[in-house]
C-alpha cells in the first residue's frame, strides 16, 4: 500500500509540475511566435537586435491588434533597447500590456527593468513583488528582474 501511495503522489506532482510549467501563455511571447507570425517576425528581429524592424512591424501589429498585450509588451520592449528610446513611450505600452493582462509575466519583467532605467527602483520592486504573487514557483522573469534589481544595487552602492 505504500508503494502505491508513493506512485499516486509522484504521478500528481508531475501533472501539477507540467501544468506549472505550462503557464500563462500571454506571459511569454515565445509559447506563441510559432502560431503568430508577428511575433515570430518579431523574435527574428529581436535576434539580429534589429530594433527598429520589430518595432515597425509591431506598429502595423497594433494598428490591427489594439487589445494584443503581448505587441504592446513587444513593442516597448524594441522602443526601450533601441537608440535613444522615448521613456514615455515605452512606459505607456507596457502599461497597457498589463492593462489588458494584468498577470502579462514578460510585462511586469520588462517594465521593471525599464524603472531601472530611469532610477526608479521602488516601481522595479513593485513589480518584483507582482511576479512573486504570479509564479508559484520562481519563474524567469522574476529571477530575470531580481538579477536586474541586483545589479542596479551593486552599481549604486558607494
Amino acid at each position: 500500500m505504500n508503494r502505491l501511495v508513493k506512485h499516486l503522489v509522484f504521478a500528481l506532482l508531475s501533472v501539477c509540475s507540467a501544468a506549472f510549467a505550462a503557464g500563462d501563455v500571454s506571459s511569454s511571447a515565445d509559447a506563441g511566435a510559432s502560431a503568430d507570425p508577428v511575433l515570430a517576425a518579431t523574435q527574428a528581429a529581436f535576434a539580429k537586435k534589429d530594433w527598429a524592424a520589430a518595432q515597425s512591424g509591431l506598429q502595423k501589429a497594433l494598428a490591427g491588434s489594439p487589445q494584443n498585450a503581448d505587441y504592446h509588451n513587444l513593442y516597448a520592449y524594441s522602443i526601450r533597447k533601441g537608440a535613444n528610446p522615448d521613456m514615455a513611450l515605452v512606459f505607456k505600452h507596457y502599461g497597457e500590456a498589463l492593462r489588458l493582462n494584468p498577470k502579462h509575466r514578460g510585462a511586469h519583467e520588462y517594465v521593471g527593468e525599464a524603472y531601472l532605467m530611469v532610477g526608479d527602483l521602488a516601481k522595479a520592486r513593485q513589480h518584483l513583488a507582482a511576479l512573486d504573487k504570479l509564479c508559484f514557483m520562481p519563474c524567469e522573469e522574476y529571477t530575470d528582474l531580481k538579477k536586474a534589481i541586483a545589479a542596479y544595487e551593486a552599481r549604486r552602492k558607494p
